[in-house]
């Protein structure tokens, strides 16, 4: 079957996605489009701040878009056409609603980060683990998202000494995210991201355009013999599952995604446009997601193609030249640029409005700002000397089990409401199981046998599920449904 019917229908599942499930979710969470959100009640001129909607979609999208639904769904793309499935699957019952409850119930907690959120829905021991996991997960997530960009962007001036190293940019890209974290936030990231966002569009409707103008959707990929379309196509053998559901993480679903939508959350206007930019946000992302892989398999022809081709830069570098030559090439490659660079900044951000709501430290004045930020940084330089690969892997598992932790918080959210939480603590009953398995077998974890990994973790999700169900009681009579605002008191 040609990959444009795979692409085509996969497209119209994420919008169909968005115009018919998002109000399903929006109305589970009772959204109240006349309540004042904390960017009326406690604006702060730092991070309290009420933004035009068009903007705050943008900034969103662009924060939790990093180099994950590039690189991701192009090693996901080795696992063949099954990987389409899962990012409009998992983008439409896990990712939109994890995005959009991270963002909303924030909202109704004073603007709160993400750690405080799970306490008032899970109670004070995951809130503590939450503060530590956080920010572990944050400062690996700005790191990667220095190394990834820098080796991009030296590569696009190959031809340039004086930029051609990547110590440079590794350097400068620093420089801008240590800006973007201490200073307000309308005064760099709401200024600047209009330009990340055209590149970003340049690379999107590009690469997505020219693979139907040059005829690539219409062949076929080819799986390996005697395997079904939608089987396992890995060429190592690597089981489709729990592999595939943590390689694309940032396509599908995204802890990474619950510490940025709180940013956000502080500068609503209102929470009528909560659907459109926490859930809407996930879904334009989704679809960065289906074109990168299925721009993956149909300039290769198989997974053992697409594995010798490289690695996930080299693949980007060749289907961005190939398909918009030269000068279109490189604006898509900083169009992908712009994706982990507009995800890096705001990490560290979100690190530093984390720390400070744990420590009550007031971010009014710019030298407590430079108090957490300064050590941060610190511990990123370190790491960023650490091997790619390492902390990529690592970033992935943690990526997803912040996902889950976030999952289980919002089905305690709406069990208070009285709502059906089955739509979110199923998927937050399969995703514990997919990141125990994961990190039993995977060789970054404990490598023990696949059977054996499948059922410890299977048997930690059904726990997981009996344990949420026998505390109900508590759900309803602990978690509060908002905060009552607290007028020019912004906490962090």
């Amino acid at each position: 079957m040609p990959s444009y019917v795979f692409f085509l229908l996969a497209l119209a599942a994420l919008l169909g996605g968005y115009f018919i499930y998002s109000r399903v979710i929006e109305s589970l969470f009772g959204a109240n489009w006349g309540r004042p959100t904390p960017a009326n009640t406690m604006a702060d001129g730092v991070d309290y701040v009420v933004l035009p909607r068009w903007k705050i979609f943008m900034i969103q999208l662009l924060n939790i878009a990093g180099v994950g639904p590039v690189f991701g769904p192009i090693l996901g793309a080795l696992y063949g056409p099954s990987a389409l499935l899962w990012i409009v699957i998992g983008s439409i019952v896990a990712g939109g609603v994890h995005d959009y409850f991270s963002g909303m119930m924030s909202v109704r907690y004073n603007g709160t980060s993400l750690p405080d959120v799970v306490g008032y829905t899970l109670g004070s021991y995951f809130k503590q683990f939450m503060r530590g996991f956080s920010i572990i997960l944050l400062v690996l997530v700005g790191v990667v998202f220095v190394t990834a960009p820098a080796g991009l962007l030296a590569k696009v001036c190959s031809g340039n000494f004086a930029f051609a190293t990547m110590n440079f940019w590794v350097v400068v890209i620093f420089c801008y995210y240590f800006l973007a974290t201490v200073l307000p936030i309308d005064v760099i990231i709401a200024r600047i991201y209009p330009l990340f966002a055209i590149v970003l569009l340049i690379m999107a409707f590009g690469v997505g355009g020219m693979m139907f103008i040059d005829g690539y959707t219409f062949y076929a990929w080819t799986p390996p013999e005697g395997v079904g379309i939608f089987g396992n196509q890995h060429p190592r053998g690597l089981p489709l599952w729990p592999m595939m559901f943590i390689t694309i993480a940032c396509g599908a679903l995204s802890g990474f995604h619950a510490t940025q939508s709180p940013i956000m959350s502080r500068c609503l206007p209102d929470e009528k446009c909560g659907r459109g930019i926490f859930y809407g946000a996930m879904i334009a992302e989704g679809i960065i997601g289906l074109i990168w892989a299925t721009a993956g398999m149909t300039l290769y022809d198989s997974a053992p193609a697409l594995m010798k081709a490289g690695g996930p830069a080299v693949v980007v570098d060749y289907v961005c030249h190939h398909l918009m030559g030269p000068i279109g090439g490189v604006l898509a490659i900083l169009g992908v640029v712009a994706l982990p660079v507009t995800s890096g900044d705001t990490a560290f951000r979100a690190a530093r409005l984390i720390v400070a709501d744990f420590t009550g430290i007031s971010q009014a004045k710019p030298q407590n700002r430079l108090m957490i930020a300064v050590p941060m940084f610190a511990i990123g330089i370190v790491l960023s000397q650490v091997d790619f690969n390492i902390i990529w892997r690592y970033f992935g598992w943690s990526n997803q089990t912040l996902a889950t932790v976030v999952l289980w918080s919002a089905a305690a959210y709406v069990v208070r409401r009285g709502g059906c939480h089955w739509l979110i603590s199923l998927p937050a009953t399969f995703m514990t199981a997919t990141v125990f398995t994961y990190i039993l077998y995977a060789p970054e974890g404990l490598r023990l046998d696949y059977t054996v990994s499948v059922g410890i973790g299977c048997t930690i999700a059904a726990a997981s599920l009996a344990v949420f169900l026998s505390k109900a009681n508590w759900f309803r009579d602990n978690v509060p449904l908002e905060l009552e605002p607290v007028a020019n008191a912004a906490p962090a």
